[in-house]
């Protein structure tokens, strides 16, 4: 993320290309030909207002809409396109024209097939006399067309009566075990799409109760209308298979065995090994590289449970967990015989194994200011440590680097830096209190990790390490995720450094000052997110279709030394300067929590309204004064008031003149931030934005060296900062890359300009930011 304060030159720059394609817009029919008009406004009424049916849901059925406007009248991406001149075969102008959009030349036999679709979409919807009346404007002196489609929806079709044919106990006691799910009921519209969903839903119950083969085809719907009533009585078939001229029941199955070829891939004559474990047949090969408990967690094929097209899709989730499979298949075969009244089915499931391990080198040269180093590093993965698929990193680094210039008269005239990481991912629960029902519910790992850096120059030696327990789960749609920090720890250490060495490399940043002085945290933490978007679901998509609005929410909290603060009560630790230490460092000791929404509307394809909220709040006590400065909330930035650079906001009237020297000042214990933001998709991978943000930082004690920053319920709201803004993003569908600039509107800081929207000065109010990705 890059922030900086603006110039005017990059915003002439910008107002030039923009008003070139504004300027070849307004020939907006330069490409159309002389006997053809453009569709410049195609709209969808409705003349009864109906709670069923909204006109801009029936957009989607035009066969034929108006080139894209940007803010409801721009034609951008025409523009564009109308900048390239009439040889086509010349690269410019095809270049050009690919960042376009061809005009969207009228045609009266599409527009015949958007009321034909409009026509059947209503009567989809339960609307069968409903009319479609085609209103055309044309304009000659502009060769342009208008079109209205004005949809008269007449009386609805409503459910009067629903009977459920199924001649089969078994089935029918399946069907209604759950009346509530059913979809159909009286009193409805006799909407078409609810008996698509409805046939859905019973395949889906019955293929998940044993009906191995059973398909939608088996359900049928037989709607007796009339044409004096407006009520249909309703009837759902579900036939029998056909063996020969007779009809047979539908076959219930049972799982009779279960294989599991962990050799899927072994050549033709490779000897296997078939043991009995856990109630499945384990088929392995010379290579036993999975253990059987780890199988059988994330199999949910169980030997003499009905036959469920859930536990199938449950089982190829789980087994995709395992970073050591490459392949996974599973088949079933039906055997001639019974059990209990049902059939009996064989399930193999076969998995094929990637490569164990892998390493890669790493090696750089750096030259600062003249001072030659070069660094190394060798990464080390394990994806089977313990044949139960857990994955094993580790990093080693190691760099030297000449320091020339006036060192005072020290010895050592280098700078060398070794570190080393660990960490193992288990695709699991590590907790043996945990019964393997609960284990299965849910997709989880256990991440465990160690980490320690050692930085030597001629002034200081430096230790940094770090260590953590880590539990992730969530849903099967990834809707729902958690994160459990059973432990992290941060430590930071100087054991040696020469006299004055911190007032000589900082005399006037207080944050590098903190960098280079001991401090210890070991904290505890949990994090929820919650989500509508389901797995997959992008919101750069570029679909014709409006996509769903989709709703965010992230909740976290986090506390720190409350265990180390019990064992110093325990073992009547002595405190020294007023605080308990470990290892001669004082400890940290203080409680967060944060809170996230996110709304995105999308008013269609191309444009959406993203509305964001979050709050946060530290409270340090017992061992500490402070909460530690990287656990504070900072304002402004890329994702934040993006009016200030980030860490130049607050806390609360807090006036900063120098940005170096109030760094570390300009952190607090509360946050609370507003957003709201239009997004447009302009033409090519170009996105427009223009935003409005709000908010602040304050501190919950008043700091001597933080004057303004204290919270006050009663004066917080005057000291809400305002900020305004555009954006141009560049959206490559698997990244987005942002550039935002963003202006000052309230300025809560004592001493300052407070309302720079009403006094503005572009050198002192205006920012730009440059990151990877949309805010929020």
């Amino acid at each position: 993320m890059f922030t900086r304060h603006s110039t005017g030159n990059k915003l002439i720059t910008l107002s030039a290309i923009v008003m070139a394609i504004m300027m070849a817009s307004c020939s907006s029919v330069r490409h159309v030909p002389a006997d053809k008009y453009l569709l410049d406004k195609a709209t969808v009424t409705i003349s009864e207002e109906t709670p069923d049916v909204k006109a801009n849901s029936l957009h989607n059925y035009l066969r034929q809409v108006p080139n894209h406007k940007v803010l409801g009248f721009a034609k951008l991406q025409l523009g564009v396109y109308n900048m390239s001149g009439q040889d086509s075969t010349k690269w410019y102008n095809k270049w050009v024209r690919r960042l376009g959009e061809e005009p969207v030349i009228y045609a009266p036999q599409l527009t015949e097939q958007s009321a034909r679709q409009l026509r059947q979409a209503m009567i989809n919807k339960g609307y069968d006399r409903a009319l479609i009346e085609i209103d055309t404007v044309k304009n000659t002196d502009k060769r342009k067309m208008s079109v209205n489609y004005k949809i008269t929806p007449g009386a609805p079709q409503t459910l009067r009566n629903i009977k459920y044919t199924v001649n089969d106990t078994a089935l029918n006691r399946i069907i209604f075990s759950d009346s509530s799910s059913i979809t159909l009921r009286p009193g409805t519209l006799f909407d078409r799409n609810n008996l698509n969903t409805e046939r859905t839903r019973l395949t889906s119950l019955l293929r998940n109760n044993g009906y191995y083969t059973f398909a939608s085809e088996y359900i049928t719907f037989i709607a007796d209308t009339s044409a004096t009533s407006r009520q249909v009585d309703l009837e759902m078939v579900l036939r029998a298979p056909i063996a020969g001229n007779d009809s047979v029941p539908h076959k219930r199955y049972i799982i009779n065995k279960v294989f599991i070829n962990t050799a899927a891939d072994a050549a033709p004559g490779t000897p296997l090994d078939t043991i009995y474990s856990h109630g499945y047949y384990l088929i392995y090969g010379p290579d036993r590289y999975l253990k059987p408990s780890i199988i059988d967690e994330k199999c949910y094929l169980n030997v003499g449970d009905y036959y469920s097209s859930r536990a199938v899709d449950r089982t190829y989730e789980a087994m995709a967990q395992l970073g050591i499979l490459k392949y996974v298949n599973i088949t079933f075969k039906p055997l001639d015989e019974e059990r209990d009244g049902c059939e009996l089915l064989d399930a193999t499931v076969m998995i094929s194994r990637t490569k164990t391990q892998s390493i890669m080198l790493e090696l750089e040269g750096t030259n600062s200011e003249g001072d030659l180093g070069v660094g190394a590093g060798v990464t080390y993965q394990h994806r089977n440590l313990a044949k139960h698929s857990e994955l094993l990193t580790v990093k080693v680094r190691g760099s030297y680097e000449s320091l020339s210039g006036n060192l005072d008269g020290l010895i050592n005239d280098r700078y060398t830096e070794v570190g080393a990481e660990v960490g193992i991912t288990f695709p699991k629960f590590e907790a043996p209190i945990l019964k393997r029902r609960y284990r299965q519910r849910i997709k989880a790992s256990t991440e465990f990790n160690l980490s320690f850096n050692h930085q030597e120059r001629p002034e200081y030696t430096r230790i940094i390490a770090g260590a953590g327990i880590k539990y992730k789960w969530n849903n099967r749609a990834a809707t729902r995720r958690r994160t459990f920090d059973l432990l992290d720890i941060n430590f930071v250490y100087l054991p040696k450094s020469t006299i004055d060495f911190i007032n000589t490399i900082a005399p006037t940043n207080p944050l590098l000052r903190y960098s280079y002085e001991d401090h210890f945290i070991m904290r505890m933490g949990y994090s929820y997110y919650r989500t509508n978007r389901a797995g997959g679901f992008s919101t750069t998509m570029r679909s014709t279709q409006r996509p769903k609005d989709i709703y965010t929410l992230r909740l976290g909290a986090e506390m720190a030394g409350n265990l180390l603060y019990l064992i110093s009560k325990m073992t009547d630790m002595r405190k020294h300067d007023d605080a308990y230490k470990v290892f001669g460092i004082q400890y940290a000791q203080y409680l967060k929590g944060t809170a996230g929404y996110t709304y995105n509307h999308f008013m269609n394809s191309r444009n959406s309204i993203s509305l964001h909220a979050d709050a946060g709040i530290a409270f340090p006590y017992g061992n500490s004064s402070m909460v530690p400065f990287e656990k504070r909330f900072y304002a402004g930035g890329a994702n934040g008031v993006r009016g200030w650079g980030v860490r130049t906001l607050g806390p609360g009237r807090y006036d900063s003149r120098n940005s170096v020297m109030d760094f570390i000042n300009q952190c607090g214990d509360i946050s609370l931030f507003m957003s709201m933001e239009y997004r447009s998709k302009l033409f090519w991978v170009l996105e427009g934005a223009l935003f409005i943000d709000a908010g602040n930082i304050w501190t919950i004690r008043n700091y001597e060296t933080q004057p303004g920053g204290l919270f006050k319920f009663n004066n917080f709201y005057k000291e809400i900062a305002l900020a305004y803004g555009a954006g141009i993003r560049l959206d490559f569908t698997y990244f987005l890359l942002r550039l935002d600039l963003g202006l000052k509107a309230h300025n809560p800081a004592a001493n300052q300009e407070p309302w720079p929207l009403i006094h503005p000065h572009w050198g002192r109010d205006a920012t730009f930011h440059f990151s990877v990705g949309y805010p929020f």
